[in-house]
């Protein structure tokens, strides 16, 4: 048996502590997570450590979310990569680019099935985000990389938009 000694042990533990733990959802849990009927923005954003377009629009995500969390916006990023990514190589990712917002792994195969689920329009294609404010009314889905900008007159939107002239 090996030994070892309580600074490597304390070392150890410190360095999995800084880790996100990345769970395992179904879409189903995915939807639940931004069913509630509040007054919460939820951001649900489909990424992959692989897409260089998703990658790019992320950090400008965390930016608005942290910029409008007094307003209950929260930002789930939903990583679609390969199961053998799933959960070292998406933790390790998502540590080395500083992503603060909660990552879950999407454990489905099949993109008839889930992609419906989030919107009739989706493809499958990533990024793709959606993002819904349930007691105003408010729900967006876009296919496509977005700025900052982009993302955060969405979001303003969101707070904002009178429940009486929402589709």
């Amino acid at each position: 048996m090996k030994k070892y000694s309580l600074l490597f042990i304390l070392v150890v533990f410190s360095l999995a502590a800084r880790s996100q733990a990345i769970a395992k959802w179904k879409i189903e849990d995915v939807v639940k997570s931004f069913s509630k009927h509040n007054d919460t923005v939820y951001v649900v954003n489909f990424w992959a450590t692989f897409c260089k377009p998703c990658i790019a629009e992320i950090p400008g995500f965390l930016d608005v979310v942290k910029k409008y969390e007094k307003q209950k916006v929260k930002l789930l990023l939903v990583s679609l990569d390969l199961p053998s990514y799933y959960p070292a190589k998406i933790a390790a990712f998502a540590k080395k680019n500083k992503y603060t917002a909660k990552i879950v792994w999407l454990n489905e195969t099949n993109a008839d099935h889930f992609c419906p689920m989030i919107d009739k329009s989706w493809s499958g294609a990533i990024p793709a985000t959606i993002v819904v404010n349930n007691k105003k009314g408010y729900r967006k889905f876009m296919e496509a990389e977005m700025s900052k900008a982009d993302f955060e007159t969405i979001i303003q939107e969101a707070i904002t938009q009178d429940p009486s002239t929402s589709k």
